[in-house]
């Protein structure tokens, strides 16, 4: 008989988790990841086995870098202390390149702390969790917060002017307020310990507030070089 995958509201205790600055799991939302480095293909292969999932968590600069891992499997570098607080994500996607990549989407299914390392396995770090501080998270309700709507759109708009960005806007005005809320915390491209500070927030209203002030700040801030198109 297979390996039974664990329940949303039974999630493992330990973990793998990808290290990845900048990239923010909320739960509900979805992460699109390209997979290419071989520790992370081994973590991919080893969460399609067993349950299918695995934390997403950024490293955090401030934080002592983790003892190194053997050099066989991951090279001499330390490895970065971690953030406490991650996000849990189910594997809901999975494609092969024919260059040997994966191409994988991480649907967010809970938050958790971490409450220590583990040893590596196959050179990707693992982690003891707990997830009763977020149990709110699987309230639907929670998600029913009330939300800025209108104020969240016309500052969306100043910040992607100033930043030289395009976007599909009819599709932005057809997501639901809580859709509305992950999808921008987790496309716009917020600095690491600004995403960190929209993961950590306590509710739904609280990360709507303080996304709806992130984007206030950065309409206000000098033109942007660069540009492009987020939908």
């Amino acid at each position: 008989m297979g390996q039974v995958a664990p329940r949303p509201q039974d999630p493992p205790e330990e973990i793998p988790v990808f290290p990845l600055a900048g990239a923010l799991l909320l739960p509900g939302g979805k992460l699109p990841l390209n997979v290419f480095e071989p520790r992370y293909l081994a973590l991919v292969e080893d969460a399609l086995a067993l349950g299918r999932m695995f934390g997403m968590v950024q490293p955090d600069p401030a934080l002592p870098a983790q003892d190194p891992v053997p050099a066989d499997q991951v090279g001499t570098d330390s490895e970065p202390g971690l953030y406490r607080i991650g996000c849990l994500g189910r594997l809901s996607s999975f494609s092969e390149t024919d260059d040997g990549r994966y191409l994988i989407t991480l649907t967010g299914v809970r938050r958790f702390r971490i409450e220590s390392e583990l040893p590596p396995r196959r050179g990707y770090r693992r982690v003891r969790v707990n997830y009763a501080p977020f149990v709110a998270d699987l309230d639907p309700a929670a998600a029913a917060a009330h939300v800025p709507r209108e104020a969240l759109l016309t500052a969306l708009r100043g910040y992607f002017a100033r930043r030289g960005f395009d976007a599909n806007w009819d599709a932005i005005r057809r997501m639901a307020d809580p859709v509305l809320v992950s999808t921008l915390c987790m496309v716009c491209p917020f600095e690491p310990a600004e995403k960190q500070a929209l993961l950590e927030a306590p509710d739904e209203a609280a990360r709507a507030g303080a996304l709806l002030a992130l984007l206030q700040m950065g309409a206000a801030e000098p033109d942007q070089p660069g540009g492009g198109r987020l939908s």
